[in-house]
């Protein structure tokens, strides 16, 4: 059987020499708004830049009320290099809008809730939940996907399946923590192409579905 608390146990322990992914440092300096927003300019779009966009525009702009003010080419030219940052703008005034006009402002702390905003799939809606809110959720993106069938954890051919096979499978505790822990393992050990398997610190558990090459 696979031992999955032993093998994030050890992750976590190995993982504190890397850099943790962003979205998560944003979510401990910042609000839920902060993270919704942080998680959009993420998506297709590195750490780095992410990091750099979210500053600029949280200097701007610190609520969904300051932010839907903002024009949309200026919008733009603040987040740019982020991916697809012209459709990314204009689905940040967006949802600034619904959030002030249904939600006072507020970020809903409900996935079902979440999904109601333009641009929002669930990757997106459950990282909110269990980052701003640290409420039970389980964010489930191309690293957490590919990893866990990697192991054998999971048989799944996307990560809307994932997440629903973990729902059932993943113990609770654990729930909150997969999704860094994974992320960070994913962009330096358990690479996509050719994996570092020399190094991986729980290679003895993995069954290496897939991996046709690794170094």
């Amino acid at each position: 059987m696979f031992d999955i608390h032993k093998v994030l146990r050890i992750l976590e322990r190995e993982n504190r020499r890397f850099v943790e992914p962003i979205v998560t440092t944003i979510s401990r300096e910042r609000t839920p708004f902060h993270v919704l927003i942080s998680c959009i300019l993420s998506l297709r779009t590195k750490d780095r830049t992410t990091r750099e966009a979210s500053d600029r525009l949280f200097a701007l702009a610190d609520n969904p009320e300051e932010m839907e003010k903002i024009p949309a080419e200026k919008l733009e030219k603040i987040i740019y290099p982020v991916g697809f940052y012209r459709i990314k703008a204009r689905k940040i005034k967006e949802i600034c809008a619904v959030l002030i006009k249904t939600y006072s402002g507020k970020v809903p702390d409900e996935i079902d809730e979440l999904l109601k905003l333009n641009g929002v799939g669930r990757k997106t809606a459950n990282l909110v939940v269990t980052l701003g809110y640290q409420k039970p959720g389980i964010c489930v993106d191309t690293h957490v996907h590919r990893i866990t069938n990697r192991w054998g954890y999971v048989k799944t051919g996307n990560p809307h399946e994932t997440e629903f096979a973990l729902r059932e499978k993943l113990p609770k505790k654990n729930w909150l923590t997969i999704n860094d822990i994974l992320v960070t393992f994913g962009q330096n050990i358990c690479v996509p192409v050719s994996p570092k398997c020399s190094i991986c610190p729980v290679n003895v558990f993995c069954k290496r579905v897939g991996v046709t090459r690794s170094r």
